[in-house]
């Protein structure tokens, strides 16, 4: 009986002790509901409604580019494209690794997005494959439930129509690098563009336009269920260029197969309205993503096809400097018109001989017939009497030898010597024969086409220091800012000179004997002004002198002369300026000379800076309409 009292007081215990524990956790289970629904219930009601919730930002289309009439240069397109979200996919490999199942995935591409899965916070998508086909997207789309955070999205890309024809005026967009992360949130969305070279790089930041935002609704697992709300960006500004783009595809294709540089510039406002280099590349390929051997044909190309020629090749001009020496000579008092030099086909200087390209000598040449049959031993008396500072000074101000100031990246300053720069380099003095070898254009002097186009146009509006540009207006929405054309200053160089060299490049292209006599204007009612060039590009010996100087095309393309000309028309009253360089294309009279011909006759014919390209201007912009905007 006792026994059976005491199990039943140990049962009631125990009990008793499970029964206040149920109650204690009861108890706990309440507070922690009373603290979570109560006292804490606006901040997860606000977590919940966060979760709920999703914030996207949306990038803005990016500004159209258009040439001086309003045509299309670059505009944007669809881009169909697969993302990842590295939060969602959990195992970001083995999703590539289905993911490589439907689309094909290199090992290169592979790198790339667990690069940048690693450099960007986990929620933000990374850009697996863009330019989808259709065939492409059903079969992701498809396989959707396999595929833990990837998704299928519509973007836009960079399109340049005329693609290498614009190459290397436009420039091209490209991914973001981790160098070129700024904070911007824009920077960091999957296949955001930013220019990187060209007048894309220019006006980058207008042309990027700024971000909207869209609100999400979104399931537990992150799937969207609709839209909420939606905040449209800004638009990147609309930017119109000094180019005639139907001019630069026709300068371009008279190229052709060549390897050079065609500017062609309004003598008078420093508008280019051509700037063509080739060869060309295609910008599409960038803003798309390059592959290793589409770089590495680039790089590796003979013929540079990366190099913006025209402000980035630097050139002995050849003689197309000449203009330069006559005036420093005219100038200095020193040399009137009518000095004269017997030409017998070398000058001797000492121990050394100097050769004129014609072997038999020019007879007795004054200063018009001396650059109208651009006779070598001339300039080098000229250049012997006055000196290299002289010539050094005056090149500067007709604008070689330095930056232009071109809203371009990558200009070239040349190269004009000195004395003073020859110590300074060399620890050593300036020596006479290389004031001979600078007064033809040889030697130290390097310029660039964009210079040499400089030069001629202040030469043909009476010596104004004019200087290029290719942005003519910056439009963002209503707002359109026009880049008014600059005054420029007087080069105070005696108009008398002035018109001697100026009757001496007219004599050039329309007296027969004259170095371009051949390429003169068919239409007798324009007449042009210009100066042949050829460059050395390697010391021609004694021994080759000796047994004949092989012919430019019997030689190595490399080691062939470079082939230059400069001109202005009309004559008479001066409107454009050209320059052309050929790289290894032999003689300047032969080969530079008939393609500035048939590229100024076109621009004469289309005067793009005419009161005809005005009206055609009004007509192009009442045809768009309303066709303003970025995506194009």
């Amino acid at each position: 009986m006792a026994g059976e009292t005491d199990r039943a007081k140990l049962l009631t215990r125990r009990a008793a002790l499970l029964g206040g524990g149920k109650l204690a956790l009861f108890g706990a289970l309440v507070g922690r509901m009373y603290y979570l629904q109560v006292i804490e219930a606006e901040k997860y009601a606000t977590l919940a409604e966060e979760n709920r919730i999703s914030l996207r930002l949306l990038p803005p289309p990016r500004g159209r580019i258009l040439d001086r009439f309003g045509e299309a240069m670059a505009i944007n397109q669809e881009n169909y494209r697969v993302l990842v979200v590295p939060e969602q996919a959990r195992d970001l490999e083995g999703t590539l690794d289905a993911v490589g199942q439907i689309i094909a995935l290199s090992d290169h591409e592979r790198t790339r997005i667990l690069r940048e899965a690693k450099r960007r916070r986990s929620f933000m998508p990374v850009t697996v494959r863009e330019n989808l086909t259709w065939s492409d997207v059903a079969r992701v789309e498809l396989n959707a439930p396999d595929l833990p955070g990837v998704i299928i999205d519509v973007g836009q890309s960079r399109f340049y129509p005329k693609a290498e024809k614009v190459s290397h005026a436009l420039g091209y967009v490209s991914v973001v690098s981790e160098q070129d992360l700024t904070g911007d949130p824009l920077l960091e969305l999957p296949g955001f563009r930013i220019g990187k070279s060209g007048i894309e790089r220019v006006h980058d930041l207008a042309l990027r336009g700024k971000g909207g935002n869209s609100r999400l609704e979104v399931n537990a697992v992150g799937r969207v269920i609709r839209e909420l709300a939606r905040e449209e960006g800004q638009p990147g500004a609309e930017l119109r260029l000094t180019l005639d783009l139907a001019l630069q595809e026709f300068a371009y294709q008279r190229l052709g197969e060549q390897s050079g540089s065609v500017v062609v510039l309004d003598v008078h406002s420093g508008e280019v309205l051509v700037m063509a280099s080739a060869p060309g590349y295609d910008p599409n390929a960038f803003a798309q993503g390059l592959n290793a051997e589409q770089w590495r044909e680039l790089v590796t190309h003979p013929r540079t096809p990366l190099i913006n020629k025209c402000i980035a090749g630097q050139y002995a001009p050849g003689s197309t400097f000449k203009m330069m020496v006559a005036l420093a000579a005219l100038e200095s008092g020193l040399i009137t018109p009518d000095f004269r030099v017997g030409c017998i086909g070398h000058v001797e200087l000492g121990n050394a001989r100097f050769h004129c390209w014609k072997k038999g000598g020019h007879g007795s040449v004054d200063m018009l017939r001396g650059l109208m049959l651009s006779c070598d031993v001339y300039f080098y008396e000229l250049a012997r009497r006055i000196g290299i500072d002289r010539i050094a000074e005056m090149s500067r101000r007709f604008g070689l030898g330095r930056p232009l100031a071109v809203d371009l990246p990558g200009e070239k300053g040349g190269l004009m010597p000195t004395r003073e720069w020859k110590y300074a380099t060399y620890g050593s003095g300036w020596a006479q024969g290389e004031s001979l070898i600078a007064g033809i254009g040889q030697g130290y002097v390097l310029t660039t086409p964009m210079q040499l186009a400089v030069m001629t146009a202040r030469l043909a509006n009476g010596g104004v220091a004019v200087t290029p540009r290719i942005t003519h207006s910056v439009a963002t929405g209503p707002r359109t800012e026009t880049r008014p054309t600059p005054s420029f200053p007087a080069l105070a160089i005696n108009k008398a000179n002035l018109a001697v060299v100026r009757k001496g490049m007219r004599l050039v292209v329309n007296e027969p004997g004259g170095t371009a006599y051949g390429s003169r204007l068919a239409n007798p009612q324009w007449i042009m002004a210009g100066k042949t060039g050829t460059a050395q590009v390697r010391r021609i010996t004694q021994r080759e002198r000796d047994t004949g100087v092989k012919k430019n095309e019997e030689l190595p393309w490399k080691e062939r002369d470079h082939a230059l000309f400069v001109a202005y028309a009309p004559e008479d009253n001066p409107r454009y300026a050209i320059a052309v360089v050929i790289e290894h294309g032999g003689g300047g009279s032969a080969v530079a000379a008939p393609i500035a011909r048939d590229v100024m006759m076109e621009t004469l014919r289309r005067d793009p800076t005419g009161d005809s390209a005005r009206e055609r201007f009004a007509q192009t912009n009442e045809r768009a309409g309303g066709r303003a905007g970025g995506s194009g």
